[in-house]
């Protein structure tokens, strides 16, 4: 088995119901709900989210240990259009804007946000890599 793959991303938040409405308002939908926990299937692999207290608990960490650590996520998309598109649909679902889409120095185009936990997102164009019609980087 290659061992160059992401299975399952996980990201602890502070409420669960408040991530799920996020998520859900820019068109992600559920494939598994619990509890403490809510995964999304990804084109091949799990993306979840799990309660801080749950999260602490499983790993033996204490809520305040398991502050953002410094990382972000990224969705690429085919046009500077798409990236627009999606910057301003995660705005009104209560993202915090960090960076406006802008040309970058090395040929793309990108922005950031914050989702309702911190965590950043950066919305992209590399002209670079091309993109099936799923989303996919081939």
């Amino acid at each position: 088995m290659k061992t160059n793959r992401v299975t399952l991303i996980t990201l602890g938040v502070k409420d669960l119901s408040r991530a799920r409405a996020f998520y859900e308002a820019i068109g992600w939908e559920p494939s598994d709900v619990q509890e403490q926990v809510v995964f999304y299937d990804m084109n091949g692999m799990k993306f979840g989210f799990y309660t801080l207290d749950g999260l602490a608990k499983d790993t033996g960490r204490t809520v305040e240990d398991l502050k953002t650590g410094a990382m972000t996520l990224a969705q690429c998309f085919p046009t500077q259009a798409e990236v627009d598109a999606a910057f301003e649909a995660a705005l009104a679902a209560g993202a915090t804007e960090v960076t406006r889409p802008e040309k970058i120095f090395w040929g793309g185009y990108s922005g950031y946000i914050a989702d309702p936990d911190g965590h950043l997102w950066e919305y992209a164009m590399n002209p670079f890599w091309d993109m099936d019609e799923d989303g996919h980087l081939t």
